[in-house]
């Protein structure tokens, strides 16, 4: 039994979550056989075998990475929350005090996660298409650093009364939806943005949910966020907001859209994502459901 360590350098808003910084708590759980790894020189996945644990210090983006590791060697994935927004830690129910995560690792108690996959890759948080793209291509290192997860929404705002949306088709196994949207987001967890939730979504569901936002006025966009938030229901099919469970989803657009899966640009639509249930061995209590 092998732990590979595989920290982010770059990842995160402060405390320098590091490799040397999550090694200390975890010695301190009793785990000492532990090799560095990383995404620069991947010939050390060759040696990993499906007693092993993988690792991952960093943000949604590196443990996208480790958990494609992991569904390839049979590994356990134990995510060690170093990033801005950290969602997938939060579907898992990972506390912030790190020696408590570590000390889950050395206990070694795990539960099985379900993962979209798709023609360009995996994503285990969420797909954006849209409005939701822009943090990602237009958030720089240092405005992540400074607002931490909040400089997301401050590239929202900066673009969202020029932004008029395109034109969408949504097919899922509940029925197709058109029309011209603000943002689609296509999530497997529940969590998303940082911290914001989907109304009752899990990771473990064996569903993917769809949140298609029209275009509408910056009030009108407010106040349903703010219902949706204080209610803590499912939005219906309103003027404003189209809420989609399904285990398949298709997205096409009218002209070439930008798709990114967990904080990182996959390529072009159309999307066709699936959830494949149940196949990735993650460390955690208990997963989160909304």
């Amino acid at each position: 039994m092998v732990y590979w360590l595989m920290a982010n350098p770059n990842a995160g808003e402060k405390d320098n979550r590091g490799a040397e910084f999550w090694r200390n708590y975890l010695e301190s759980a009793g785990i000492v056989d532990i090799r560095d790894c990383s995404l620069d020189d991947k010939s050390w996945t060759e040696e990993v075998g499906p007693r092993d644990f993988i690792l991952a210090a960093g943000g949604d983006g590196s443990v996208n990475a480790a958990a494609g590791f992991c569904l390839d060697t049979g590994a356990t994935l134990a995510v060690l929350p170093s990033g801005t927004a950290n969602d997938f830690a939060r579907n898992l129910g990972l506390p912030d005090d790190p020696q408590h995560v570590c000390n889950l690792v050395s206990a070694g108690r795990t539960r099985m996660l379900d993962v979209a996959t798709t023609d360009n890759g995996l994503f285990l948080n969420v797909a954006h298409i849209g409005l939701g793209t822009l943090p990602v291509r237009e958030s720089s290192a240092d405005a992540k650093r400074l607002l931490g997860r909040f400089s997301y929404g401050v590239a929202l705002l900066q673009k969202l009364r020029v932004y008029r949306g395109f034109h969408g088709l949504i097919e899922t196994e509940k029925g197709v939806v058109a029309g011209r949207w603000l943002t689609i987001a296509v999530s497997s967890g529940a969590f998303f943005g940082g911290g914001n939730e989907i109304p009752q979504a899990s990771a473990g569901d064996g569903q993917l949910d769809v949140v298609a936002v029209r275009p509408r006025s910056l009030f009108q966009l407010f106040m349903t966020f703010l219902t949706v938030r204080l209610s803590r229901n499912s939005p219906k099919r309103t003027s404003t907001v189209v809420h989609l469970k399904s285990p398949t989803v298709s997205i096409t657009t009218r002209s070439r859209r930008t798709v990114t899966m967990d904080g990182d640009i996959a390529g072009d639509t159309p999307l066709r994502a699936q959830c494949r249930p149940a196949c990735l061995k993650v460390i955690c209590e208990e997963l989160v459901t909304t």
